[in-house]
Order: C-alpha cells, then sequence, then structure tokens
C-alpha cells in the first residue's frame, strides 16, 4: 500500500548505522535491504546516502550488542558492565536483562543508577517494569521510581477520568505462554499509565462489585487494584451503571478488561474506551 510505503520511507531515515545493523537479520525472509527498495526512501544527506548503500550491500558495521558480544564467549558481567559504563545498553535491553546481569555479579548500583538515568523519556510502558521487578524482585524499589520516571513526562488532560480495572477470575489468565505477567498485571499497569495522563483520576476496580482504588502511583497502586477485592465473576454493566452513580460528572470513562461479563453493558456518560 503507498501509504505504508511512505511510513517505512518516513521510518528508514530516523535510524543510524548501529540500530540497522541491529535488526537487518541474515536470516530472515524480508531483509532491510528488501524494504529500502520496495519503499524508495530517500536520504536525507550523502553521509545516510553511503550508509545506506552499505545496508543494499550487506556491509553494514557489526553493532556493538550484548547479543553479538556473548555469542562471541565474552564474559557475560564485563560485557554487560561495559555496555552500561558506555551507553550502549538500550533501555527495553536493560530492562530484560536485569536478572542476566544480576546472575552474572553486575554491580547493583550501576544497573539501578542507568535505571533511573534511562527512564525519563524512554517510552517505555509501565508493564515492562512489572515484568522486570518480577524478574528480579529485589530491585522492584529502583524500578517503581523508573517507572514513575518513564510516565511523568505524560501530557495530562482535563476533566475527571475514571479508571475502571476488571479482576475477574479470568484476568488472572497469562497474557501469553511466553509470558510472566497476567492480564490483571497487564491492565494494572495501565491503570499507572492513566494515572500520569490525566489531571483528575479516580481508579476503581470491579469484578462482582466495584471498589474505589486509593490514590497512589506505581507499585503501591498496582498492588491496591490487585488486592482491592477477590478475583470473581464479571458484572461489567453494572460496572459501568455503578460508576454513572458515583461519578455523575465524569468526563471520560476507561474500561481495562478481557472483555468477558456476565450481564449487558449499556453506553458510558461521556467519552468511553474499552481496553482489551
Amino acid at each position: 500500500a503507498k501509504q505504508v510505503k511512505r511510513g517505512l520511507a518516513a521510518a528508514f531515515t530516523k535510524f543510524n548505522e548501529y540500530a540497522l545493523a541491529k535488526y537487518n537479520q541474515s536470516a530472515a525472509k524480508v531483509k532491510l535491504r528488501d524494504v529500502l527498495f520496495m519503499c524508495h526512501a530517500c536520504p536525507k544527506d550523502a553521509e545516510q546516502a553511503e550508509l545506506w548503500k552499505r545496508v543494499a550491500a550487506n556491509t553494514l558495521a557489526t553493532p556493538d550488542t550484548w547479543e553479538v558480544a556473548l555469542s562471541s564467549g565474552a564474559d557475560k558481567k564485563d560485557t554487560f558492565t561495559r555496555l552500561i559504563t558506555e551507553g550502549k545498553l538500550g533501555y527495553l535491553a536493560l530492562l530484560r536483562n536485569l536478572r542476566n546481569m544480576t546472575d552474572a555479579g553486575v554491580d547493583r548500583d550501576l544497573i539501578s543508577k542507568a535505571l533511573l538515568a534511562g527512564a525519563k523519556g524512554s517510552k517505555a510502558l509501565p508493564f515492562r517494569f512489572v515484568a522486570a521487578a518480577r524478574a528480579c524482585p529485589q530491585l522492584e524499589p529502583v524500578l517503581d521510581q523508573a517507572m514513575q520516571l518513564a510516565v511523568a513526562d505524560t501530557e495530562k488532560m482535563d476533566g475527571l477520568t475514571v479508571v475502571l480495572v476488571d479482576i475477574s477470575g479470568s484476568m488472572d489468565a497469562q497474557l501469553s505462554g511466553k509470558s510472566d505477567l497476567s492480564r490483571c498485571d497487564a491492565a494494572c499497569a495501565l491503570a499507572v499509565l492513566a494515572r500520569a495522563a490525566f489531571k483528575d483520576v479516580r481508579v476503581f476496580s470491579f469484578s462482582t462489585s466495584v471498589v474505589e482504588v486509593p490514590a497512589r502511583n506505581g507499585m503501591a497502586l498496582i498492588e491496591a487494584i490487585s488486592k482491592s477485592q477477590q478475583h470473581g465473576g464479571t458484572r461489567l454493566g453494572q460496572a459501568v451503571a455503578d460508576i454513572h452513580r458515583l461519578c455523575p460528572t465524569a468526563k471520560r470513562l476507561i474500561v481495562m478488561t478481557d472483555e468477558e461479563t456476565e450481564d449487558t453493558v449499556g453506553g458510558p456518560i461521556g467519552e468511553g474506551y474499552m481496553i482489551n
């Protein structure tokens, strides 16, 4: 599609050699050079034009990543320490490798400083920090601080916003076979983001009843939602009706749910959003 080609062409101009080499998988059916040829991207300057010639010729410099270093037999502790110190470990890679780093004996203060230094502007979503805390619980306090720094830059919207989080039994199912997180974990993490995105927020959980959650932030909010009531049945329709009664002046209602319910769901007052 023409618009997809235009989007890909625009995206290509944002990547340096390191990023292109990192994702230029030799075993992939469709390689970056194929995409470059198909979308007819225009380089922004001569330097980028030379870079794209290396993409086309498959002569990009080997990226200095933890995967490349460890696959060559480098020491795990030394590799992660060097990449963090040199600022070459991406923030998501940092979050995903906390257990590897702590098991290898990387200095915990170095890891903590990197987590806090890179959080602001990382655009990492709260569930990433929740997953990292599950993998490395000893770092949860600093991960909590980092998560709140990551969402702090979110532009805040006016008007009372009600966040309604489903914690029924079905929400305890895992997100996928490869994930340590449940649907409930993901929904609660989104509530953390919502808390940062709106100036006036009230958070409720629902299962067989509706319970308002204390005005907390970060990991404390996630725990408060998850433990606010038993994870039982799902009465979403009744929950929406209760919110209309409890918050009649709300500008918007945001529901985090797997969309299983035992009753009929009516329309929202004001703006309504259902996030599956």
